[in-house]
Parts: C-alpha cells; structure tokens; sequence
C-alpha cells in the first residue's frame, strides 16, 4: 500500500469528521487550537503616501485600544503574533499590546501583506508547534476570505455577520480541533465575531 496515499485517505476522514463536529456543540470538547484574525484598525489616506506606509486615523487608533482592552478582559492572549509590515498594521499592533502581556513573541510576516485568503491559511500552516493561540494582524480582503474559508460552523449570528462584513479592527475567534499545518477550508469553529462598535465604551 502506498505510504502516502494512505496518509492522505486518514487526513481526509479526520477533516470530515473535524467539518461535522465543527458544526455541533460537541467541538468545544475537542478545542486544540485557537486562531484570531484581526484587521487593522482604520488607517488614513494622506496624499502621496505608499500604501505601505499608511497610518492609523484617529478612529483607528481609539479601536484598535478598545479592542485590545476587550481581549484582555476576556482572556483572548495569544502565545504568538504575526503582523503585517505595513505601518497601519503595526499601529495597530503596538495599540493592541498595550493591553497585553509584554513577553509575547512577535514576528512581522511579510506574507500576511496583500495576501489573499488562501495565502493566510498558508502561513498559518508554517507556524509550527508551540503555540496554541495564534493572532494575526493583516487586511482585507485576505482576513475576511481566510475567516470565512476556514469557518464551518459557530454561533449564527457570528457567522452571519463576519461573512458580511469584516470591518477595520474586526477580530474573529476561531477554534480549531487540528495542529496548524492541518489547517484547510473548513476546519474551524467561529467561537465569537467581535468589532469595535460592539466593544466600544458608552
């Protein structure tokens, strides 16, 4: 029997089995890993700037604060960031830390930069094991098509509104029952959709 083939028939039945518990309460019991997808936050657009080199508006830099106090209220710390190099995404970043333990492991990926959404599941696949919480700070379109090719279930509304818009300073929470280089289409559990309006103080 071919070794590979073999290998390959064993993954495909533990992804289905992974696509129907992910869609039932029961997955929480198999949670192994935890991936958040943040975009950054809303950026300016001055005249001549690169895109690279864009920064935060104001109202980016307020929600890129009340998310990052969100997370640490509610235990959201990741073991590992990547962030993208551009200006906007790293603002977004240092906002963010503020909030955070100051000993998390941080990387600037240059492939989360204009990366499409099959692009982000390849660098989620390259992470290696260690960590168990993952956060990654990119942009649209590449977060919104990676959120919604990974998710398979979750709570509806979550679902409903991550898949119709996935604003500046969005963050999805998503479990995962599989190591990350096993991560493909369909493979996660949208635990929660989280955006600045929704955490904002009144």
């Amino acid at each position: 029997m071919n070794c590979r083939s073999c290998s390959k028939r064993q993954l495909n039945r533990k992804l289905s089995l992974h696509r129907t518990l992910a869609e039932s309460d029961a997955y929480t019991m198999l949670i192994k890993h935890r991936l958040m997808l943040l975009r950054h936050a809303k950026s300016a657009r001055p005249y001549g700037v690169p895109d690279r080199e864009r920064p935060l508006a104001g109202r980016g830099r307020k929600a890129a604060s009340d998310i990052g106090a969100y997370m640490m209220r509610e235990g959201l710390v990741p073991d590992l960031i990547l962030v993208s190099p551009a200006r906007r995404a790293l603002e977004t970043l240092r906002l963010v830390r503020d909030w955070l333990p100051g000993d998390i492991p941080c990387r600037r990926s240059a492939d989360v930069y204009e990366a499409s959404g099959l692009g982000i599941l390849d660098v989620i696949r390259a992470v290696g094991s260690g960590a168990l919480t993952l956060l990654i700070i990119g942009h649209n379109p590449g977060m919104a098509n990676a959120a919604s090719l990974i998710v398979a279930g979750g709570e509806p509304k979550a679902v409903k509104d991550m898949r119709e818009k996935f604003p500046t300073a969005g963050l999805a929470v998503i479990e995962l029952a599989l190591g990350w280089n096993d991560v493909v289409e369909g493979s996660g559990y949208l635990e929660r959709f989280i955006t600045p309006k929704a955490v904002a103080p009144e």
